[in-house]
């Protein structure tokens, strides 16, 4: 079955073209630190004199935390890739 403006079948075609030979490249994935929660964290620009936050949970990236001193109902909502483990 050839289509119009076509020089050949659609079998012939799929049989003939190649796929370009090419080394497989993974997309450079970020990696992110598994912080589980109750975990005590900064963020990428945390201040010297701020302590650490506390993690509440994380989820589709994002996660929230808070300061022990806040109290349950104040948290903060930040991107995960912003905090790590506090040291």
């Amino acid at each position: 079955m050839a289509l119009p403006g076509s020089t050949g079948s659609l079998q012939a075609a799929a049989q003939t073209q190649s796929i370009p030979s090419r080394p497989h490249h993974r997309q450079q994935a970020e990696v992110l630190e598994l912080l589980r929660p109750g975990t005590f964290v900064r963020l990428s620009d945390h201040p010297k004199d701020l302590p650490p936050f506390e993690l509440i949970h994380c989820r589709g990236g994002r996660c929230w935390i808070r300061q022990q001193a806040w109290g349950e109902l104040i948290q903060l909502e930040v991107p995960h890739r912003q905090i790590s483990a506090a040291a």
